[in-house]
């Protein structure tokens, strides 16, 4: 028993040193001078905070910062409210075409962004969407729509029908149903889907790469892109700049930590 306990608890190290060696190494390697060389995991001689203003002001992360703010801000809680509304009306209301129509939602799991955001592109233009924040929103909104559906109906479709009956029986409509019945117990996989969305969205890269023309506009993973293309040969300042990007994700995901892996764990349970 205890030789099997050890097993994990060596393997979820070993799984966590793996994830975080990498990590500390971008970390440490943002703090060696500007242009310094560097060889492997190496502690800085001298700390150089300044390279993060620096990669900064040379990336114009605060132009490509706002950007990224407003697209997530925008996507996350309209695509969560679509994917809640859909996943209601498949798994609890049992709507006209119910099995068919999640069976579409499934199908576009399937389906890569690199496949469609061509076609994608000529017909958001077709409409004068291409190089507007609205059009990458509708846009995203739309591709993160069947994993959310999915995510919800799944959700649902494990509330007892007892819970719901009840309250059709007390008079209360679908609506209100959903509202004051299943979204009080579903704060876990809604706050889950929440920061999938937001993580999703903030680390878009080929889809505002190809809709959004105006390099002030683009997303900070896009303008990431531009700026590994020009300091290629400058290691501590790309870091710097990677770890700008990225900060704004690890800060989500330990605000909503513990909602996150209760929402995850309640899914693989029930699954």
């Amino acid at each position: 028993m205890r030789g099997g306990v050890t097993v994990r608890y060596g393997v979820l190290v070993l799984l966590a040193a793996m994830v975080l060696v990498p990590f500390l190494s971008i970390v440490l390697a943002a703090l060696h001078p500007p242009g310094a060389q560097l060889d492997g995991l190496s502690i800085p001689d001298r700390w150089s905070w300044e390279n993060f203003a620096l990669a900064w002001e040379r990336g114009n992360f605060t132009a490509l910062m706002r950007s990224s703010v407003l697209i997530a801000v925008c996507v996350v809680p309209l695509a969560v409210a679509m994917a809640t509304l859909a996943g209601y009306g498949l798994s609890v209301l049992k709507v006209w075409g119910h099995r068919t129509v999640s069976f579409g939602f499934v199908l576009g799991l399937t389906l890569p962004i690199e496949v469609i955001v061509v076609a994608l592109y000529f017909n958001l233009r077709e409409v004068g969407l291409t190089n507007s924040y609205v059009g990458i929103i509708l846009a995203e909104a739309a591709l993160f729509m069947p994993f959310g559906v999915y995510w919800m109906q799944t959700h649902f479709s494990n509330v007892p029908d007892e819970l719901v009956e009840a309250a059709r029986i007390d008079g209360a409509r679908d609506l209100v149903v959903l509202l004051r019945v299943l979204l009080p117990i579903s704060w876990p996989a809604i706050t889950t889907l929440s920061v999938l969305y937001f993580m999703w969205s903030w680390n878009q890269f080929m889809l505002v790469l190809v809709m959004m023309q105006d390099p002030e506009r683009r997303t900070a993973p896009g303008g990431l892109g531009l700026f590994v293309g020009q300091y290629t040969t400058d290691i501590p300042l790309l870091a710097a700049a990677c770890l700008i990007v990225v900060v704004p994700i690890v800060a989500v995901y330990l605000i909503f930590q513990r909602s996150f892996v209760n929402g995850i764990t309640q899914g693989a349970i029930k699954g």
